[in-house]
């Protein structure tokens, strides 16, 4: 099992999908990479060699935010925002929909499960 980053990579998986379970690795990284090294994408992962493990290890870490750099670097844009007291840093804050979605329906993701309403004793008994 290859490790890159920190992260195991998956046995029995192609190279090109392994490397995606690193955080900030997508496809298009990962078929960049595989691309620059002239490592074939259908490789499986258990395949590869210790040389070729070493190359992409090499290029990531020149080349690449990954792992926990790039989750800091989020976090503290994220902070900064809040700090300035943006727009989008009071959405953040407020845990609510930062790129101008509806929020008078949907939005549970960001907002979680509805709340239920508080309803009075006496209010069924004043409307007769």
């Amino acid at each position: 099992m290859a490790r890159i980053a920190g992260v195991d990579l998956p046995k029995r998986k192609r190279i090109e999908i392994a490397l995606t379970y690193i955080y900030g690795i997508g496809r298009s990284t990962s078929n960049k990479i595989l691309a620059q090294l002239n490592i074939d994408p259908d490789t499986s992962s258990d395949d590869l060699t210790e040389d070729q493990i070493t190359n992409i290890r090499k290029a990531i870490d020149s080349e690449h935010k990954v792992e926990g750099e790039l989750r800091t670097e989020i976090s503290m844009n994220i902070k900064r925002l809040m700090d300035l007291g943006s727009y989008r840093g009071l959405r953040h804050r407020k845990g609510l929909p930062v790129h101008g979605q509806r929020t008078s329906t949907n939005a549970r993701t960001r907002k979680g499960p509805k709340r239920a309403a508080v309803k009075k004793k006496g209010a069924a008994k004043a409307k007769k």
